[in-house]
């Protein structure tokens, strides 16, 4: 049970969210003693300030808390980490929030609550947001499946190689009753799999691809592939140190695909799932691969080697060409893949691609439901003359320096068919800074719209 919250319905110290037009109401039928507290404190409903309300014996007898507006959900995520020691409720009395924003005010107190304590002892919260009942599963399934992702990004990558991150995988399959398989250094070279073999084989710590499989055979394929760099030096194209620092992240794709599954496991959606990681270290090495070699991947295509820290989309492609043997119904990937999606736009939007834009637009209102930011750019395939190569069939990386995230999208779409509905996410999966249930670290980004479009798709 996620221990931020509570389904006992005790004496609960309630929490109003307030405009300024509402306090204004509000005191309209408030005692003196409150009025006058209000007023000394100089409360005035700032969104995001809180004000702490007690009775004439001094007990906490209720918690403004300024918001912009019902939508401002992400105001209860500062909550869990401010408020003293109690139980609290969220007071829908008046019916201000509707049902989803109060679902998505309690999932940022949870969110708001996440601390990672693998390598310090964090006090301990005593702060217990109440939820009822009916509301339980699902809250806890969503919260401790991003808690997952987050926990495996910030993770330092000594403590998070292809090993480990296979181990992870296998716990959440042990949890759920899936199967694993893992095929490790030789194995991928005997199978074919030569993009993953090559990345890896530069690292004292073996590549491998991670394989879950889940669900009922007969029901809609599903399959989601993340991108596992457990660390990205650069290889002998080497990134500098600051390029480095936060490398350990470079298996968030990897991360988000497993809290995926997760979340589709634990609800039991009627599906056939599977989960394929490339789980590699891109490392420098006498092994280490070149620029200017050559790969034969998985799907028969030679891919030139033009820059070895274009590794992501190399270790990606197998996993697709994999994936497409079992023909699904819907195909996506998770992947840190390129700065440009970041520079395009920002740090907080999950940069999209699909080849089948009914499937885009159904994610993106899935997106602006559940207010989880998502942005569609192009497919655009005037773009792929950049990824020509001179003795291969195509280069790992553009010759020119514009639309870095659209050419490596390029580059994944030459390994997935066009009958398959397929969706990459190039995402930066990460907070650089702390906000209000979005602590610095690892962040799960996309992961509860797209959720939210296969729950609605295959719910039954």
């Amino acid at each position: 049970m996620t221990v931020c919250y509570t389904t006992e319905n005790q004496k609960n110290i309630p929490i109003l969210a307030m405009t300024a037009e509402r306090l204004e109401k509000w005191l309209e039928n408030q005692s003196e003693h409150t009025g006058n507290w209000i007023e000394a404190c100089g409360y005035s409903a700032k969104a995001g300030k809180i004000c702490l309300v007690a009775n004439v014996a001094g007990e906490l007898e209720v918690v403004l808390l300024g918001v912009k507006s019902a939508d401002d959900f992400w105001a209860f995520g500062a909550l869990p980490k401010t408020l003293p020691k109690n139980t609290y409720h969220i007071d829908n009395a008046d019916g201000y929030f509707s049902k989803e924003q109060l679902s998505r005010a309690q999932l940022a107190w949870g969110l708001g609550s996440y601390q990672f304590n693998a390598y310090r002892n964090n006090e301990a919260l005593e702060t217990c947001l109440f939820v009822e009942e009916s509301n339980e599963a699902s809250l806890f399934n969503l919260i401790d499946s991003i808690y997952l992702i987050r926990d495996l990004i910030n993770t330092p990558a000594d403590d998070m190689g292809p090993a480990e991150l296979a181990e992870a995988v296998s716990a959440v399959a042990e949890e759920n009753e899936a199967h694993v398989s893992v095929r490790v250094g030789e194995e991928l070279l005997q199978q074919g799999l030569l993009g993953i073999y090559t990345v890896g084989r530069g690292a004292s710590r073996e590549p491998r691809l991670i394989d879950l499989q889940w669900g009922d055979e007969e029901a809609p394929k599903i399959t989601l592939v993340g991108k596992g760099v457990c660390f990205d030096s650069g290889g002998l194209d080497m990134k500098t140190a600051a390029g480095m620092r936060q490398m350990k992240k470079d298996m968030g794709g990897a991360a988000h695909a497993l809290g995926l599954a997760r979340l589709i496991m634990q609800a039991k959606l009627p599906v056939r799932l599977r989960l394929l990681i490339s789980a590699v270290e891109n490392s420098v090495d006498g092994a280490s691969y070149h620029p200017g070699d050559v790969i034969i991947t998985r799907a028969g295509i030679s891919v030139e080697i033009d820059n070895t820290d274009a590794e992501g989309r190399v270790v990606m492609c197998d996993a697709l060409t994999e994936a497409m043997d079992d023909q699904p119904e819907y195909l996506i990937d998770f992947a840190t893949l390129t700065g440009a999606a970041r520079v395009a736009l920002g740090t907080d939007i999950a940069a999209m691609f699909s080849n089948n834009e009914e499937f885009a637009e159904e994610i993106l209102a899935s997106s602006r439901d559940q207010e989880d930011p998502i942005w569609q750019l192009p497919l655009y395939q005037p773009y792929k003359e950049f990824l020509k190569s001179d003795i291969a069939d195509i280069s790992n990386c553009s010759r020119v320096g514009y639309g870095g995230a659209i050419t490596a999208a390029l580059y994944l779409q030459r390994f997935v068919s066009e009958e398959t509905r397929w969706m990459h996410f190039d995402i930066l999966a990460s907070n650089i800074e702390n906000r209000p249930g979005r602590p610095k670290g690892g962040e799960a980004q996309a992961i509860r719209a797209v959720f939210k479009f296969l729950q609605d798709k295959f719910s039954v």
